[in-house]
């Protein structure tokens, strides 16, 4: 929500912060065994990037929904090492318009549901073709669940098993419930201030989006995308511009295609799967964070019941808030490790 006021900045911040400060150690390489390429396809007729990476080359191919849409989630990967790579051979996509995909040739009538579900079809085949595989596993994270969870319903035979990283069941409930939930904490933690700003911009009135006042709140109550990450600035936008496996304009393009994508997608915000998927026939995994608030962990276990499928897993995340694959790295290697089995 903060990509309109960040955009503006970015370019002196990124020249000077690029020289200043570490830089993130690579992880793209190719050796006998690994792989690690940038790649880019014409996908649903637009341009579109994805960083295919892991260490074995025979490890089973697992596809990665980022979150969002806007944020790579190959970038948390580097910001908050997970084990995914020695495990899969994993293909990181950024959705159309963000990232690597980011383009102005993006038609913004194409940043649907509907024509994302199109896409992760098409990677998912250009996946097995490559790969030489009948099937493969997909992950999503955040509003890639969303469609995640709708890939799997439609095409369980391209899958081999579905990771949901912070489910989105039903977000307008979610939102409210969150937004409750924020004014609670404030009081019993004596943050009046922050408590004051919630009531000036309720949950269904748009200045609470806009204004910031939903991000701020999730994240200096821990409530946001991690547990610990107080602002998205720092945790965020500083560290993205550090990230050298992307291009100094790839780097600026990921908060050009977040500003896009701010202003193109709203139906994240109206998704229920409830209504949009009641039984897929893949195994599926849930990793929920217990303090999450950007998509109510709550929901995610109500959702996790009421799903029909032939086998699934709900794994809680005591420590963690919207991001448990990232916050609880040797949990989620357990886990990893499970699935695989």
């Amino acid at each position: 929500m903060y990509a309109n006021k960040i955009l503006p900045v970015v370019f002196v911040l990124l020249a000077v912060l690029t020289w200043i400060l570490p830089p993130f150690k690579t992880k793209i390489k190719h050796d006998s065994k690994g792989i690690g390429e940038k790649v880019f396809l014409t996908v649903g007729g637009v341009r579109q990037g994805m960083i295919i990476r892991g260490n074995d080359i025979e490890n089973p191919v697992l596809l990665f929904l980022s979150g969002g849409p806007g944020i790579p989630e190959y970038f948390l990967d580097m910001q908050y090492p997970t084990c995914l790579e020695d495990e899969f051979t994993v293909c990181f996509l950024d959705w159309r318009g963000t990232g690597l995909s980011y383009g102005k040739s993006v038609p913004p009538e194409s940043m649907t549901h509907a024509q994302f579900l199109a896409d992760t079809f098409e990677v998912t085949e250009y996946l097995r073709k490559r790969f030489q595989t009948d099937r493969i596993y997909l992950a999503a994270h955040s509003f890639g669940t969303s469609i995640g969870i709708q890939a799997v319903a439609e095409r369980p035979e391209l899958y081999k098993g579905y990771i949901a990283v912070s489910q989105i069941a039903d977000q307008p409930r979610s939102e409210q419930l969150a937004y409750r939930h924020m004014l609670s904490l404030c009081e019993q933690t004596g943050k009046r201030s922050l408590l004051r700003r919630l009531k000036r911009h309720p949950f269904n009135a748009k200045s609470y989006f806009t204004s910031g006042t939903r991000d701020q709140s999730m994240h200096t109550l821990g409530v946001g995308t991690t547990r610990r990450m107080k602002s998205v600035i720092t945790g965020i936008f500083f560290p993205s511009l550090r990230m050298t496996d992307y291009t100094v304009k790839e780097r600026i393009n990921i908060w050009r295609g977040k500003s896009f994508t701010n202003r193109t997608m709203r139906d994240v915000f109206s998704f229920s799967a409830f209504e949009a998927v009641k039984s897929v026939d893949v195994p599926v995994h849930f990793l929920a964070g217990r303090h999450d608030e950007t998509c109510c962990y709550e929901l995610q276990n109500e959702y996790f019941d009421f799903l029909e499928a032939p086998e699934k897993y709900f794994y809680t995340f005591n420590s963690s808030a919207h991001s448990p694959l990232f916050e609880e790295p040797e949990r989620t290697a357990e886990i990893i490790k499970f699935i695989k089995r």
